[in-house]
């Protein structure tokens, strides 16, 4: 009797994820350099860490990364949100009703891939309206060239570092991964996730950012 022919392996399929596409004008260039050096790598990065622990059978872990995500973003954007409002009523009290515009504004069209993605979007939205008061205040010459330097850079920092310190997550996960044995499974589900074989590097520059103290941060008030 003839041999049943053998029959070739299924072949993974990249698989298809929700996505919302929402798309804004982002006009300072604080917020332009956060989406520029940030946003991808992050949305990517969050991605992974749910399909990594979830692999490695660690559901209740991508919670708990989830749950201080979710605080880390929001505690920041308390904290974008207060100096907003503390510029707004410096604008209000001398008498400035005027917003500039801006000479080179960007279209952003976010992938909302995570309820987590959606917060950092809504945080570069929140730097962008921040900066939008603190230059219609150094325009009117209410707040220094210095001061309004020197802000502009810790208020992009602070988002940068914070984009950094999830994207080190992602690359803790994928190492406590392999170490169990799980090497060959995560490769073949970041794959037909569309994800790379290996998380992205940081750069020693970004890696330093990490490592800042919470009194760096508190500097840049």
């Amino acid at each position: 009797m003839a041999e049943s022919p053998v029959q070739p392996k299924s072949k993974r399929h990249t698989i298809s994820r929700p996505i919302f596409e929402r798309t804004f004008n982002i006009n300072s260039e604080q917020a332009i350099r956060v989406i520029r050096n940030s946003y991808h790598r992050l949305m990517v990065s969050l991605y992974a860490i749910d399909v990594i622990l979830r692999i490695i059978g660690r559901e209740e872990t991508v919670d708990e990364i989830e749950s201080l995500v979710s605080q880390m973003i929001a505690e920041c954007a308390e904290q974008l949100q207060q100096e907003k409002l503390r510029l707004e009523k410096l604008k209000a009290d001398n008498g400035i009703s005027e917003t500039p515009t801006y000479t080179h504004p960007r279209e952003f069209v976010a992938k909302i891939a995570s309820p987590q993605i959606a917060q950092f979007v809504e945080l570069i939205r929140l730097l962008d309206q921040l900066m939008i008061v603190m230059d219609t205040l150094w325009l009117c010459q209410v707040i220094s060239n210095k001061h309004c330097i020197e802000a502009r850079y810790q208020w992009q920092q602070r988002l940068q570092r914070l984009a950094n310190k999830i994207v080190t997550m992602e690359r803790h996960a994928h190492q406590a991964a392999y170490e169990q044995g799980h090497g060959e499974e995560v490769r073949l589900a970041r794959q037909e996730s569309g994800l790379l074989d290996e998380p992205a590097e940081l750069s020693e520059n970004e890696y330093s950012l990490v490592n800042e103290t919470e009194s760096d941060k508190a500097s840049g008030q």
